[in-house]
Formats: C-alpha cells, structure tokens, sequence
C-alpha cells in the first residue's frame, strides 16, 4: 500500500499524488459507499495501485477539516473571490462563506474582484465597506497590479498550505489564478447579461502546483448553506463581533434579545457595520428555524 494526496477528483475518478510526485489514478472501494465516506481533494490516502491508472483507495486518513462547497479537505488558507460588479457586491454571500471558514479553521483572504470597473460614485460606496473588512481579514482590491503584487508576495510567504480560491459564480476565480500563475491556461467564462450569472467554467476540483502551496480552482456556486453550525457557535464566527462580547452583561450572550448587549450598543454607534449584524441575525435565524436532519 502506498501514501498520497488526492489532488483532483472528476466522475469517479481520484488522482493520487505520492510524496515521490508520482501521479496514479485511482477509484474508491465500494466499502466507502457502505461508511457513506466520500474521498475529497485534499485527502491523505492509502492505495493500492499495479498501474497508474488502475489504482484503488483503501483508506482516507483523519481529515483536519473538510468543506461542502467546495468539497475539499484539509484546507489552511482560502482566497474567497467576491465580485464588487457583475455580479454585484453581496454581503450575504460573503459572510456565510466567511462564517464557514472559521468554522472549520480555515483562515479568509479577501479578494474583491473587478474593483477597477468601479465608477468613482461605486468606489466611495465600496470603500468604506471594504476597510471594515480589512479591520478583520487581509484584504486585496481586484485589477489593481500593484495589489496583485502584494498578494503574491504574501502567498509566496505561506509554505505547504493547501490554498483555495472559491467564490460565487462568474467572481473572477480562474482569472485571479491565471494572474497568480500564467503557466495555468485556465478557461475563464463571461457573465451572462440576460442571467447575470458566469458559465461554470470550472466543473471539477483541482490541486495546481504553485510555488510550493496548493492551489484549488473550484466551482462556482450561487448560494451558500451554513452548515453544521450552532446558535451558540455562531457568535464566535464574527471576528468583529467577539472584539466586544466580553463587555456584553450575560456570558454566553446570543446578541439578538438579551439587555445590556455590548454589541448591539456597537451596532447603535456605528463601530460593528449594521449589515454584518444584518447577516448575523439572520443566519441565526436560519439556524433556529432549520428542519432537522435524519439520518
């Protein structure tokens, strides 16, 4: 039996790298079925494999964490590609999918995607909301080459990391990593005027060698579940709002009903952006109402 990596995973098939840099493509087991285990991107693997393409997956080793969308494990750093237009800027989607990541560990750069297609009127309504972010996250504005540079030099800093780079529908994701990487070629799709929605350009996920990281292309998605996730959990998920929980008069304080909320007082005065309270409240809302799942 040998050791790998799955480094792409497409209608069935695994591609398993080795710590030699040997390639074999390999299929799972029926066993898995049985465990209901899926082999994901990212996964630690034993295989058994006579050729390099008749392999089979026999083991998945322990998973530091693991993704739904996109379906991935033992991620440490995601480039989360948001679109500042078409599509337009949503805060929503942004923060379900920052929630995710720290649920599961994994830490956010932000990467605001077509910020140089901005009118000057878009850009000063844009701005103050991306500061906020970078209060929080690093931070970098699309189609700028000198934020381009600084973004390579910081992803040239990180060694060994499994990097994603996700983001919703038509956001730029294959654009950024052909930037990132020339060599790539990726196929990048236009938006669509009538849907206002990119063509999945990307169907399956991948690993791509870049400098000594790994990076994931991943496809695109429009909406975003929170899963997993408790109402108690979820507080800790807001960098900006653990910054004043402390202050709040109940320990383990929800920040939606209970008096004396330091942050609901932060909300009122403008320090905590009312639209990630918004989205706060209404993922905790989300949680509360969801339908339980059995199993």
């Amino acid at each position: 039996m040998t050791k790998g990596q799955i480094r792409q995973s497409l209608s069935g098939y695994y591609d398993v790298v080795t710590t030699d840099g040997i390639e074999y493509r390999t299929r799972a087991r029926g066993n898995f079925r049985k465990k209901k285990q899926t082999p994901l991107v990212g996964d630690w693997v034993e295989f058994k494999a006579q050729k390099a393409d008749e392999g089979y997956i026999l083991e998945i080793y322990p998973r530091k964490n693991q993704l739904v969308r996109p379906p991935m494990a033992n991620l440490d750093t995601a480039i989360v590609v948001t679109a500042c237009i078409q599509p337009d800027f949503s805060s929503n989607l942004l923060d379900r999918q920052l929630a995710m990541l720290e649920a599961n560990d994994v830490s956010p750069v932000l990467y605001f995607s077509k910020y140089d297609l901005l009118t000057e009127e878009k850009k000063a309504e844009l701005d103050p909301i991306l500061n906020y972010y970078a209060k929080f996250y690093p931070v970098y504005r699309g189609g700028l080459p000198a934020r381009l540079e600084t973004l390579k030099t910081m992803l040239a800093k990180l060694h060994h990391q499994v990097i994603v780079v996700m983001g919703q529908t038509g956001a730029g994701k294959s654009t950024l990593l052909n930037q990132l990487e020339p060599t790539l070629k990726l196929a990048t799709g236009e938006i669509s005027k009538a849907l206002s929605r990119g063509r999945h350009t990307t169907r399956k996920v991948s690993l791509l060698p870049i400098g000594d990281n790994l990076l994931a292309d991943t496809p695109g998605f429009s909406s975003f579940e929170l899963l997993e996730i408790t109402k108690e959990q979820l507080p800790a998920l807001f960098p900006d709002l653990v910054a004043y929980q402390a202050e709040c008069k109940f320990r383990g304080c929800l920040h939606i009903n209970e008096p004396k909320c330091a942050v609901k007082a932060a909300v009122e005065s403008g320090e905590i952006m009312s639209s990630r309270y918004a989205n706060y409240q209404l993922f905790h809302d989300m949680i509360i109402n969801q339908k339980p799942k059995y199993r």
